[in-house]
């Protein structure tokens, strides 16, 4: 029998109180895997052997009266741009099919693992992290666990990340958030996503995409998930979990800006699941500010876009240069869309973004954050979507301003398939954006959890 997935909150609880060892909980994880990834598909490196020596020699200290640390026994995976010793980094790209194992893990994977953590592989990723949707057309999509009778985008860049916690095949994930790459499979694919601020969060042992840009951050199932995972990789240890869990849904004395001008439509479910949203914002006492920015937010995503475009053919162009080239199609196109930009644009884009971020700054002088919809629609189905018109058009404005963000599901359209929204803070402010995430998953009655996780087979 496989059992249901367990969030990293009841793992601290069981491994707290001795009722259950980190041996346990990776098989647990391990029959998950076994059990629902040869249809969902978002792993493409499950270290068996290494995850379970790992949770046999955490047991043992355990016995020896070693403490026990904040993700003790809790089963992670990491996104196949991040080094994980002994494993190969390839980025979701055949150019790196022969790619040998990493001698040294990346950073944030080592605080993971001083924390407890048992890592259990590398998971999906679009080709070198340049996609929002989540396909790659050389090594595959994983499948959007919300439906299985039909093959959904899961959202990317962190494709495999996404689906492997919502899913509940481990119960948190590093993902990595350029223009939207955490918050976008959170959105499709159900789960909490947290953007931090650019810098924040070390990139040694990531494969780069844009170094202006780039961001790690953690994806789990619930807030309060989240909020663990974050105290670890900044190593702030600044929320006390069951402080978290306590704060209710009131928004009393909280300041939430609402954006005049999204820029484009949105779905009618997703427009109905925003407005009812603010409603409830409304009714648990938080002061709506109806926010008129230079542009919408959706003009932001192109300027943006610029970088990645840029900095992506810097890093791969070589890759995309050649013929026959071994990148997929749409990865290419993106890649090469850099390579006739000039160095005046590029450097004046630079002062633009400056000369912006100080008008963006200043909002936050009247609002205590900017809450709107992080994807103008539910999953589509793959193949189904305009690969070259971007979903992350609501996602960039964080991105571009360096500032930090988080998406969590807050409603289910009609064919079940779950609508994210997300809370954008100023640098720095990741303890704000996840007290307000907090707040409203408490107030919309709880955690919104795909159902594959709840399952017993």
């Amino acid at each position: 029998m496989v059992a249901s997935a367990r969030t990293i909150s009841d793992i601290v609880n069981e491994t707290r109180n001795g009722r259950m060892s980190a041996r346990q909980l990776t098989l647990e994880s391990l029959e998950r895997i076994d059990h629902f990834d040869a249809t969902l598909k978002s792993f493409v490196k499950v270290d068996r052997e290494r995850a379970l020596a790992d949770a046999e020699h955490l047991d043992r200290l355990a016995e020896l009266g070693v403490p026990k640390g904040p993700l003790f026994g809790v089963p992670v995976a990491i996104k196949d741009i991040i080094n994980v010793q002994g494993l190969p980094t390839q980025g979701g790209s055949l150019t790196r099919k022969d790619a040998v194992p990493e001698k040294y893990d990346a950073e944030v994977v080592t605080r993971l693992r001083q924390a407890g953590a048992v890592i259990m592989g590398k998971v999906a990723t679009v080709e070198y992290a340049f996609g929002a949707w989540g396909t790659n057309s050389t090594v595959g999509a994983p499948m959007n666990p919300w439906d299985l009778s039909v093959h959904r985008i899961p959202g990317g860049s962190s494709s495999g990340s996404g689906v492997s916690v919502a899913a509940g095949l481990v119960a948190g994930a590093l993902g990595s958030d350029t223009g939207g790459s955490i918050r976008l499979p959170a959105s499709f694919s159900g789960l909490v996503g947290l953007k931090t601020s650019a810098g924040l969060l070390p990139t040694s042992g990531v494969l780069p995409l844009s170094e202006t840009l780039d961001t790690i951050g953690p994806m789990a199932r619930t807030v309060a998930d989240v909020a663990i995972l974050f105290d670890v990789l900044t190593g702030a240890m600044r929320f006390n979990i069951a402080d978290v869990q306590t704060w209710g849904g009131s928004f009393g004395n909280w300041r939430i800006g609402i954006p005049t001008d999204l820029g484009v439509d949105l779905h009618p479910e997703t427009a109905a699941i925003f407005e009812k949203a603010i409603s409830q914002l409304r009714k648990a006492g938080a002061t709506l500010v109806p926010v008129t920015l230079p542009s919408s937010v959706a003009d932001y995503a192109a300027p943006c876009g610029m970088y990645l475009a840029v900095d992506g053919y810097r890093h791969y162009g070589h890759f995309a240069d050649a013929e026959p080239s071994l990148i997929g199609y749409g990865v290419r196109e993106r890649i090469m869309s850099g390579k006739a930009i000039s160095a005046a644009t590029y450097l004046t884009q630079h002062e633009n973004r400056a000369r912006e971020t100080k008008t963006i700054e200043s909002l936050y002088d009247t609002i205590d954050a900017l809450f709107f919809p992080t994807t103008p629609m539910p999953a589509p189905v793959l193949g189904q979507h305009p690969e070259f018109e971007s979903p992350a058009v609501f996602t960039r404005f964080a991105n571009y301003f360096n500032l930090a963000a988080i998406s969590l599901p807050v409603g289910i359209t009609s064919l079940g398939l779950p609508v994210g929204m997300q809370f954008v803070v100023p640098r720095l402010r990741e303890d704000r954006a996840i007290q307000l995430a907090q707040r409203f998953e408490t107030m919309n009655g709880g955690p919104i959890l795909c159902p594959l996780a709840e399952s017993i087979t």
